[in-house]
């Protein structure tokens, strides 16, 4: 027939691979399990532990697939964000339910987040890069880039406040308040901008023949957009699996004689578990740069999104937020900052500089719980 095409000139579609069973699964059950009761068994406890870290992996896993659609910077900033609105949303929850008692939490979990992605995540990522491949490179000017933006973003939100004589002890008054949260959204936003559009080649790196992936068409568009949604499926239960094991973990350091801290310090790392399970990822399969830019751009999203959210919402209920930090964790921040300087100012990263943010981290763990 006339209209029938020849069969040279049919247009072959790309099929649609569905994701593997489990990754579905899995983020459903995480729900489940998560808007259930908590069982009191220690037993059950044991399986809902295990059911979180199935759900994490599940997150790495489609925030993998998602980065390998959209390429670099986009899938790192894609997983640094949804990770982040998630984490906000939990803090607010607190603040609303918790009214008072809640003014150190966003202090609590920025300075946390710092520590964790900073010194905990680029340790790992750099001693087991380092230890497979010996010596791996990046491109310095976007990781300078945004350590700058880290190290302006930390002193005016965490820092800053302590010196200031508007408002008593570690506060802002709201004038001031409002003023950070601007300058916030402001510093942020000039690092997507400069991520995504502007200065985009500078957060990217050449990646070695180790890490090229030769599957990388095979993403469709339909496969991307459903592992958009099970990544925000399974996100979601990783945060509320972690809110509803708070109790359970207050009452274990309380029983332990560790101070309260720590129950802020072991939530931060189940929520922020996805990126660093994908950071590593990445840093075992030569790709560093891809590991640097998921753990600078969570600490940046986390103070950049976190800090005007909580603010609208004091301002709004006539909250004080006390972000000013103590003297020993302003040390150790100011220390974070100073060596991740150094360390990451060279374009080249070997064990060396890995072991050296793991000792920081470990530092901070001790001292949380020997003060």
């Amino acid at each position: 027939m006339d209209g029938a095409p020849e069969p040279s000139q049919t247009t072959a579609r790309t099929p649609f691979l569905a994701p593997p069973i489990w990754s579905i699964a899995i983020p459903v059950l995480g729900l489940g399990v998560a808007l259930a009761p908590l069982p009191g068994s220690s037993l059950l406890l044991v399986a809902v532990v295990l059911v979180l870290c199935a759900v994490i992996t599940a997150a790495v896993f489609h925030a993998e697939t998602l980065a390998q659609y959209l390429g670099e910077p986009f899938g790192t900033l894609v997983l640094a964000l949804a990770v982040t609105v998630i984490e906000c949303s939990l803090i607010v929850s607190i603040m609303l339910s918790e009214g008072a008692q809640a003014q150190a939490l966003a202090r609590d979990t920025l300075i946390a987040a710092i520590m964790i992605t900073i010194n905990g995540v680029v340790g790992v990522c750099l001693l087991v890069g380092g230890r497979r491949h010996f010596a791996q490179s990046y491109t310095q000017s976007g990781v300078s880039a945004g350590l700058a933006m880290l190290a302006t973003l930390a002193v005016l939100t965490l820092i800053l406040p302590n010196y200031t004589i508007s408002a008593g002890g570690a506060f802002y008054n709201d004038t001031q308040l409002l003023f950070v949260a601007i300058v916030s959204l402001v510093i942020y936003g000039t690092f997507v901008m400069a991520q995504t559009i502007r200065h985009r080649e500078d957060f990217l790196h050449e990646a070695p023949d180790s890490a090229k992936d030769d599957h990388a068409a095979e993403v469709t568009r339909r496969r991307a957009l459903v592992a958009g949604a099970l990544l925000v499926a399974a996100l979601t239960a990783v945060v509320l699996l972690a809110t509803a094991l708070s109790p359970t973990i207050e009452s274990v350091v309380a029983s332990l004689g560790a101070p309260r801290a720590l129950v802020g310090i072991l939530i931060a790392m189940l929520v922020l578990a996805p990126e660093g399970f994908a950071a590593v990822r990445a840093a075992r399969a030569n790709r560093v740069q891809t590991s640097l830019n998921l753990a600078i751009g969570s600490a940046l999203a986390t103070i950049g999104l976190t800090i005007p959210t909580v603010a609208m919402v004091a301002l709004f209920l006539g909250l004080d937020l006390e972000l000013g930090l103590s003297m020993r964790s302003t040390v150790l921040l100011a220390l974070t900052l100073f060596v991740a300087t150094l360390t990451l100012g060279r374009g080249r990263t070997t064990i060396v500089q890995g072991v050296i943010h793991l000792v920081i981290f470990a530092t901070y763990l001790f001292v949380t719980i020997v003060p």
